[in-house]
C-alpha cells in the first residue's frame, strides 16, 4: 500500500434507468475503465473511487470501487462521507450539486444542442438552469472541440473546457445475433441507427428512399412515438423499400453493422456521434451530415451531405460507396478513423485531468 495521502474521486452518475442510451453509455464505459484500474491505482498511489448512482446498480462495476446511493438531498447543499479531491458530474443535464467538502469540481459537457433547438422562454429557462449548474464547476470537459467552441461562444463566463474525445465501443468483439425474421438481402441494405428524434433528420432518409426505390433502407432504434411518425411517413409515400427494426440487442446491432452496405447518419445536432464510428469499426462506408461535431469526429473517412435534397443525397451515397471501395485497396480508412477513439485513452485523459485539477488547488 502506498503511504501517500489518500486521493478521493467521486463520479456522480445521476438517475440511471438503463444503460442503452448515449449519456448512460458514456458513464458506464468510463466507470468500467476506472473500476478495472482501481486496485492498481489504490496500491500505487492511494486513489479511491466513489460511484454515486441508484442502489439497483451497486456492485455493477465490481468490488474495487465504493458505492453511494443517489438521493434527492444531493440537489441541495450537502456533505460527502469523505473529503473529496475531485467530484465529477458525468453530464451537464443532472441537477445534483457537488458536495460542500469537494476541493475541485469537474463537469463533462456533451453538447449545447438546446441553443439550436429551443427558442424564446424555453431557451431562456434552459440557459438559466445550465448556467446555475455549470457555475459550480472549476473545470469543464467537452467531448469534442465543436462542443468546446460552443461553450466559449454561448457561455463566455464558463470555466475553461478541456477537450477529451469519447471512446467508442468496438462492437466487432460482441457475439453477433441475426435479428429474428430478418428478410433483407445481407450486404445490400443501407443502415441507420438512432433514437430517431427530430434532430436525427430521419425524414431526409425516407425522402431519399422515395427516389431510390430499388435500394433497401433499414431504420433501427427504440420503439417510440417518433418511430410511429416515421412509419406513417413511409406509409403516406407508399414505400416498400424502407424497413424498421426496434429495440434490438447489442448482438443484433453488431450483426446489422456487419452485414450492411453502408451506414447513413444525417443528424443535425451531435455533440459527438457514436454510431458512425461504431459502423467504421466494421470497415463500413459511412455518410453523415456536414454539421456540428460530425466532420471533426469522422474526418476524411466519411462521405458528407452538404444539403438534404433527396436526389443529391442519393448521388452522395453512391459516390461515397465508389470512392471508399477504391480506398480499400490501400488500407481501410474507416478502421483507422475508428481506432482513434478508445475508452482506454479517454479514461487515461480523465485521470490526468483529475490530477491536474487537484494540483491547482
Amino acid at each position: 500500500m502506498s503511504d501517500t495521502k489518500p486521493f478521493h474521486v467521486a463520479l456522480q452518475f445521476g438517475h440511471i434507468r438503463h444503460f442503452n442510451e448515449g449519456l448512460a453509455e458514456f458513464s458506464r464505459q468510463l466507470a468500467t475503465q476506472f473500476a478495472a484500474r482501481a486496485q492498481d491505482l489504490k496500491a500505487k498511489h492511494n486513489w479511491h473511487f466513489h460511484f454515486i448512482l441508484p442502489a439497483q446498480w451497486h456492485g455493477l462495476f465490481g468490488p474495487d470501487v465504493q458505492y453511494h446511493e443517489l438521493s434527492d438531498g444531493m440537489r441541495l447543499r450537502h456533505r460527502f462521507p469523505v473529503d473529496l479531491d475531485v467530484w465529477h458530474g458525468l453530464h451537464q443535464h443532472m441537477r445534483f450539486r457537488p458536495p460542500e467538502n469537494s476541493r475541485r469540481n469537474i463537469i463533462t459537457v456533451h453538447d449545447l444542442n438546446h441553443v439550436y433547438a429551443k427558442k424564446g422562454l424555453s431557451l431562456w429557462w434552459q440557459n438559466m438552469r445550465l448556467t446555475r449548474h455549470l457555475r459550480r464547476a472549476h473545470q469543464l470537459v467537452a467531448i469534442t472541440q465543436f462542443v468546446a467552441d460552443d461553450i466559449h461562444k454561448h457561455l463566455p463566463w464558463a470555466p475553461p473546457a478541456t477537450v477529451i474525445h469519447n471512446g467508442v465501443a468496438d462492437l466487432t468483439q460482441v457475439p453477433q445475433e441475426k435479428p429474428p425474421g430478418f428478410a433483407l438481402t445481407e450486404g445490400d441494405y443501407l443502415l441507420h441507427i438512432s433514437r430517431m428524434s427530430p434532430s436525427k433528420n430521419v425524414g431526409s432518409l425516407i425522402e431519399m428512399a422515395a427516389v431510390w426505390p430499388e435500394q433497401a433502407l433499414l431504420l433501427v432504434g427504440p420503439e417510440s412515438t417518433e418511430v410511429d411518425k416515421h412509419r406513417a411517413h413511409v406509409s403516406r409515400l407508399g414505400l416498400r423499400n424502407v424497413h424498421f427494426l426496434t429495440d434490438v440487442s447489442e448482438g443484433q446491432k453488431a450483426w446489422l453493422y456487419a452485414h450492411c452496405k453502408a451506414f447513413l447518419f444525417p443528424s443535425l445536432l451531435e455533440g459527438f456521434g457514436l454510431p458512425p464510428i461504431e459502423a467504421m469499426h466494421f470497415g463500413k462506408p459511412v455518410v453523415v451530415a456536414r454539421a456540428t461535431s460530425l466532420p471533426e469526429v469522422c474526418g476524411d473517412a466519411a462521405g458528407y451531405w452538404n444539403g438534404f435534397n433527396p436526389s443529391q443525397m442519393r448521388l452522395t451515397v453512391e459516390a461515397t460507396l465508389g470512392s471508399q471501395s477504391s480506398a480499400l485497396e490501400t488500407g481501410n480508412p474507416m478502421l483507422r478513423q475508428a481506432a482513434l477513439y478508445t475508452w482506454t485513452s479517454a479514461a487515461s485523459r480523465y485521470l490526468a485531468a483529475y490530477q491536474r485539477s487537484s494540483s491547482t488547488c
